[in-house]
């Protein structure tokens, strides 16, 4: 007789009412406080912090509580605190975490680290103080202990909390020491992105109040000014006010100037996924030839600006070719900034192939290897690829990223959570119906012309798409395949977390009752600079000799999260906003340290 306690017997109704009954203790939140920016029209501080996003705002609230005065500028106005975090799903990367060993997930430090290493591939200079990893290297280290040591506590002590079913991405390339996570690692925030800003801006607000942090909005930096090679201050420009709502452009006019002092310089000011430009310029010849067209994942404030204007102070930038880009990318048909993308977060059983209808093969499958599929995309001569899936699949496995895209999860609302037991998410179906990526049809004739017709290229033939699909869907018939995603599928039942939430049962593509079929556009989606301004492990900016500039310091993705890199060359997900994090930590922490009395 089965266990009913035993992982692999828990359904997906009780799993999901579980969940829901877990997160109820957390339903009851305070609202964060509409406290004004701080009164005083000081221009000195002990520190200055460009960049109100998230790395920015852990950073300012560590200087704060170590009693320091801080100001806080940014370019863009007051409503865009928070900066990109805001908008993320949440998700965060544990290790051995209390959620996975609910989940009969077995992690550990050895294995994550093992699995950061594959994936990574650190390669430049990693035992020479000057080479571009070095730093990275250091800063992956400490980041993968604090992942499985204080990060939870940490924040669950702040009042943080996850949906307890972890989700599992980037499943590699293949190979135990190779790219790619393990075990599941994903845990999202309860309450998505704004829930992970929220302990963060209560604290710099509360600052604010008690007059140690003074907002300044609408202040963009033009320059660091540095005196006999140490940082003093900054100068710029005061943009005039602005109403824009949170990620919408806002006004460049400029009405005034500016020059602060402080001892100390942070720079958070995030990475260049909104500027294509230096996006192509950056292009690295191993992933291809860059796009002639991409969607943008992040508002157009994240321009990259700042890279340059502290590389001028002093600071060194490395490994700027690496980057993170999404190969999923729908584009959004209620956009919030220009070009607005939004990626798909699949599971593994939609057919992928590329513009002209050839299957993709291991390791570019459905949450498998972001930068391997992003090559054979761009090497196919295009920039767009196509999922061919069903109803069955995507009511499941389909998930958008962002918090507007998870009401349910960002707004808490635990029922709005259970309906998913029973229903494809409100999301999902809008974008079917509204987006312009979405083709429906209840034979496949008819969705190769729809295609067809969307693309306006006709490069899908109908009798060549029937003899791969029909191929795959036979090897359906036996718990065992040849069909490396086949046997992907089959390994994800095997793991209760996807069984409940992330992936349909095994089935034909052509099965009417699984249907109607659906064939989705994928775009590329520009997202998260990887490399950035060198840091040692204070933050401190390194120069061009390894040695820091006096007084200047970075965190967040305008440090590559940490070193000048921290990732390597792939991401292992849920490590951007923890980045974030722990970087603003380290570096805040640091800078409290160097300026006390």
């Amino acid at each position: 007789m089965e266990n009913p306690a035993s992982p692999t017997s828990i359904t997906r109704r009780r799993a999901l009412t579980v969940a829901g009954g877990v997160l109820a203790a957390a339903a009851v939140e305070q609202t964060v406080p509409a406290f004004a920016a701080g009164a005083s029209s000081a221009d000195e501080a002990d520190a200055i912090v460009v960049g109100h996003g998230l790395a920015g705002l852990v950073a300012t609230a560590e200087l704060a509580a170590a009693g320091r005065k801080v100001l806080l500028l940014d370019q863009e106005p007051e409503s865009n605190v928070g900066g990109q975090a805001f908008w993320s799903f949440g998700g965060l990367f544990f290790v051995d975490s209390e959620e996975q060993r609910l989940m009969g997930i077995k992690d550990s430090h050895e294995l994550a680290w093992q699995d950061w290493l594959g994936t990574a591939g650190f390669d430049r200079g990693v035992d020479d103080p000057r080479g571009q990893d070095h730093w990275a290297h250091k800063w992956a280290e400490a980041y993968v202990d604090f992942a499985g040591g204080e990060k939870r506590s940490w924040l669950h002590g702040l009042g943080v909390r996850w949906f307890p079913i972890v989700g599992w991405a980037e499943r590699g390339g293949g190979l135990a020491d190779g790219h790619g996570n393990s075990v599941p690692r994903f845990h999202v925030t309860w309450g998505t992105g704004p829930a992970v800003v929220e302990p963060f801006e209560k604290k710099v607000r509360a600052a604010v109040a008690d007059g140690r942090v003074v907002f300044k909005h609408r202040h963009r930096v033009d320059e660091i000014v540095t005196t006999g090679g140490t940082v003093t201050g900054v100068r710029g420009a005061v943009l005039e006010p602005s109403n824009a709502q949170r990620g919408k452009a806002s006004s460049r006019t400029v009405v005034g100037d500016f020059e602060l002092s402080a001892p100390v310089v942070i720079v958070t000011s995030g990475g260049i996924g909104a500027n294509h430009d230096l996006v192509r310029q950056n292009w690295p010849s191993r992933l291809g030839t860059p796009p002639k067209r991409m969607i943008t994942g992040v508002p157009a404030y994240v321009d990259g600006r700042m890279l340059a204007i502290t590389e001028k102070a002093g600071g060194r930038i490395v490994n700027p070719d690496r980057m993170w880009h999404y190969t999923e990318g729908l584009k959004n048909y209620d956009p919030i900034w220009a070009d607005h993308g939004i990626r798909i977060l699949p599971g593994p059983s939609s057919m992928w192939f590329d513009a002209k209808g050839k299957r993709f093969s291991a390791p570019d499958l459905p949450g498998y290897d972001t930068l391997s599929t992003l090559k054979t995309i761009t090497d196919s001569g295009y920039d767009y690829s196509w999922f061919v899936t069903t109803q069955k699949i995507i009511a499941k496995e389909f998930a958008l990223s962002g918090s507007e895209q998870n009401p349910d999860l960002t707004n808490k609302d635990i029922l709005q959570l259970l309906s998913r037991i029973w229903q494809t998410p409100e999301p999902i179906e809008k974008f079917k119906k509204n987006g312009v990526d979405f083709v429906v049809a209840t034979t496949l004739p008819e969705l190769v012309r729809g295609m067809n017709k969307l693309t306006g290229d006709n490069l899908i033939d109908l009798a060549d798409l029937k003899r791969q699909i029909d191929a795959r869907d036979r090897e359906i018939d036996n718990p065992y395949t040849k069909d490396v995603q086949v046997m992907g599928i089959r390994n994800a039942l095997a793991y209760p977390g996807d069984t409940l939430s992330r992936t349909a049962s095994a089935h034909k593509i052509m099965d009417s009752g699984a249907g109607p079929l659906i064939a989705v556009r994928l775009n590329i989606l520009t997202r998260k600079t990887l490399g950035g301004l060198q840091t040692d492990l204070s933050g401190r900016v390194l120069g061009a000799t390894g040695e820091p500039v006096p007084g200047l310091y970075a965190a967040g993705e305008a440090a590559g999260f940490g070193g000048g890199g921290v990732h390597g060359y792939r991401s292992l997900e849920g490590t951007f906003l923890g980045g974030c994090l722990f970087s603003g930590r380290q570096t805040g922490r640091a800078a409290a340290d160097a300026t006390a009395t």
